[in-house]
């Protein structure tokens, strides 16, 4: 088994970003359309790195547009924070977070001691919302 480095030279990714972003501008529907025609694994060191947004890379995984402060929050943060996770959301004392694991989008809702659900999947982001808004434990 040999170590994998990245897929392709930084200087390359600059430039195939370059020319997504110029061919969609601020096209969420394009953009996914164009990272969805790339390679798994250029596609998935893109989604942690700091050449795409994390809103870019929600809208990817997710296809919807959430509340605009979460919208907003994520426009204004690097891909590259997803690898540990992003808060973007709270209600009461529930945090949700966004993160990338393994190329794979979770939200997670937390209580500020522990994680209490993770969601995964195309509707991970409405499934976290939704629990949010009605939380099972409490």
């Amino acid at each position: 088994m040999s170590i994998a480095g990245p897929a392709r030279p930084f200087h390359e990714l600059v430039t195939l970003v370059d020319a997504i972003l110029d061919e969609c501008d601020d096209d969420l529907p394009c953009i996914a359309k164009k990272l969805g025609a790339l390679e798994p694994e250029v596609r998935s060191e893109l989604f942690v790195s700091d050449l795409l947004n994390a809103y870019q890379v929600f809208y990817y995984f997710f296809r919807t547009v959430p509340d605009v402060l979460v919208q907003e929050q994520l426009d204004l943060e690097p891909a590259s924070a997803l690898r540990t996770g992003l808060k973007i959301d709270e209600v009461d004392l529930l945090e949700m977070y966004f993160i990338i694991q393994k190329g794979k989008p979770r939200i997670i809702i937390h209580d500020g001691d522990k994680a209490v659900a993770t969601f995964s999947g195309n509707r991970a982001y409405t499934d976290a919302k939704g629990y949010l808004e009605n939380p099972e434990y409490q």
